[in-house]
């Protein structure tokens, strides 16, 4: 036999194995003019806008045309519930997947005879739009989601009751959507290459102050009433101006270094990186002609960067260049920088800078650490949905969150194994209720005023109880519905329960009546089985007033006369303690 050989994957490059690029201080080094950005040196980032050299006449610089708007970014598929569903006919169904975990799916059928289907699974929302005259024969909904995913394997679709059930679809759709933007602007001076050198600035130069008119206004965060991007308008404990704008029904508020506190010997700046080192996208601006590296910030949020740099000598305006830097994961994001990447001043080019910077909070969404957390959250809420949908169309069919509701595919349970469930002592169903809702055994058959004990039958109650137990029920309403406390009876009178009939005719052991075989007693009967399980002699039971009673304290005494009913024979005496009152009644 050959001997098989098997390849050796490389083994994996280290820093070492890189060529390094140059650092910032060997490039400033040498002579100028010096890009607005250097990669780092072990890269893990892309640069886009390398070009700056104006050919031709210097005072034409490329602009974008007046009437084209820049495209925003944004995830479209969480806007199409509201555009195509919200407010039309359509139906909404939940169920669970083995693999896919959590769906939720809404169809709707047009005049147009078009099927708009929308599923949604805890890592994305798919949608799709099929003609029926592409279909054989009109599918159910179970083969609907296939339409859209082939990899959903269910049984069925549970159809969502809840009238209300819209609202909640649509903030689960639409939670990705934020109208509400910040971004950091950072100052870079001359020879700035640290951290502690950017954050520690404390004075705008003119230029610096121009560029901040064009991103927005001037605001005072003291009791500011608009989007304040996390900073105090309370108490002034981050400062006390800032820049502010309103874009296309979108609110952007700026974290500007030199605005932020500065705090005299914290050399990181801890006031000021607290808020632009959690911020997604920044903004940095050159007064002159030192490069940016993005690795200057540690932070693990910054994922993007746009520099602006003044161009020096401009005769028709202030012009600005521009150079955009992101992580490798962050795919690219437009609108694309022209060639080359020179701007003149003007609300062209703050709506061309404001769009860009939005569509990089985007894009930086898509890197692989805002991913995972968009995934997890995204689960989490689609699994909340899902259960909100169960419970309140469970509710509209009137059954309650304590009734078992069966899983995707499982049969619900029968009568027979509801009912068996209750004659098992310490069930769950028989502690809080059975299957069709009539309530625990104990609460069923409890009489107010004395502990629920078995009653053994007298010289009157010659018959034994059936199987089923219906002189038990019989007796058990008669005490719940009876008036809430009889009056006491005087010594040697009989109470209510005694009839004047067994008064005359002792011995005449009473007929017994067919039993009602109506829904309330019959049910009622076929429970009252469940309190009839045999009790130990002598034990004690506490009544709902608190006090112990003997469980045959209602027994009637051997020398009782016949006809004596339990509750008009006078006080006993006290027993021996070897003396049994169970036995002496059994006797």
């Amino acid at each position: 036999m050959a001997q098989q050989h098997h390849a050796v994957p490389p083994p994996l490059k280290t820093e070492e194995d890189y060529i390094p690029y140059p650092s910032v201080h060997e490039v400033l080094g040498r002579e100028g003019p010096f890009p607005l950005i250097l990669l780092p040196q072990f890269g893990g980032y892309w640069i886009e806008g390398t070009n700056h050299q104006l050919s031709g006449v210097p005072e034409s610089p490329p602009t974008p045309a007046p009437g084209a708007r820049a495209r925003l970014e944004g995830n479209h598929t969480a806007k199409l519930y509201r555009k195509h569903f919200l407010g039309k006919e359509h139906f909404n169904y939940y169920s669970l997947d083995p693999a896919l975990g959590h769906l939720v799916f809404s169809l709707k059928y047009d005049e147009q005879e078009h099927l708009h289907l929308l599923l949604r699974t805890r890592t994305r929302t798919l949608h799709d739009v099929v003609p029926i005259s592409c279909l054989a024969e009109f599918p159910n909904v179970v083969q609907m989601a296939k339409l859209v995913c082939e990899d959903v394997n269910v049984d069925r679709f549970y159809p969502v009751l809840y009238p209300k059930a819209s609202r909640l679809i649509l903030a689960f759709d639409e939670h990705v959507l934020s109208n509400h933007f910040k971004f950091g602007v950072i100052y870079q001076k001359l020879g700035q290459t640290s951290e502690e050198e950017l954050f520690g600035t404390t004075e705008e130069s003119p230029a610096f102050a121009e560029f901040l008119d064009v991103l927005g206004q001037r605001v005072q965060l003291r009791d500011f009433k608009g989007f304040r991007g996390g900073l105090d308008v309370t108490h002034g404990q981050t400062g006390s101006e800032s820049v502010y704008c309103h874009f296309r029904d979108k609110e952007i508020m700026f974290h500007v270094s030199t605005k932020l506190p500065y705090t005299e010997g914290d050399a990181q700046q801890l006031q000021r990186k607290r808020h632009i080192g959690n911020d997604i996208v920044a903004v940095v601006f050159q007064d002159e002609n030192t490069p940016f590296v993005p690795d200057m910030i540690a932070s693990n949020f910054l994922h993007a960067f746009v520099v602006v740099q003044l161009e020096q000598g401009g005769t028709q305006g202030t012009l600005y260049k521009v150079s955009v830097t992101a992580r490798d994961d962050v795919p690219f994001f437009g609108p694309p920088l022209p060639d080359p990447a020179v701007f003149r001043k003007g609300p062209e080019f703050q709506e061309f800078l404001l769009t860009k910077l939005i569509n990089a909070e985007y894009a930086c969404y898509k890197a692989e650490k805002f991913a995972k957390l968009e995934e997890r959250t995204r689960a989490a809420l689609l699994e909340t949905l899902h259960e909100e949908l169960q419970a309140r169309s469970q509710a509209m069919l009137g059954l309650g969150p304590d009734d078992e509701r069966p899983d995707n595919g499982a049969a619900a349970p029968g009568f027979f194994e509801s009912f068996k469930s209750l004659l098992v002592p310490g069930s769950r169903r028989g502690r809080r209720g059975s299957a069709i809702g009539l309530g625990s055994v104990e609460e069923a058959l409890l009489v107010p005023g004395k502990s629920p004990s078995r009653r053994r039958p007298g010289p009157l109650g010659s018959r034994r109880s059936s199987a089923i137990g219906i002189e038990s029920i019989q007796e058990a309403p008669a005490g719940r519905d009876g008036p809430a406390a009889a009056p006491a009876a005087p010594d040697g009178a009989c109470s209510a329960h005694s009839s004047p009939e067994s008064r005359r005719h002792p011995d005449r052991a009473e007929k017994p009546e067919p039993p009602n075989f109506s829904r309330s007693s019959s049910s009622a009967s076929s429970f009252g089985s469940a309190t009839e399980e045999p009790s130990e002699p002598g034990r004690e039971s506490r009544s709902p007033s608190g006090t112990h009673r003997d469980t045959f304290s209602d027994t009637p005494w051997p020398d009782d006369p016949p006809g004596t009913p339990p509750g008009c024979r006078p006080p006993r005496p006290p027993l021996p303690r070897d003396q049994n009152p169970a036995g002496a009644a059994l006797q």
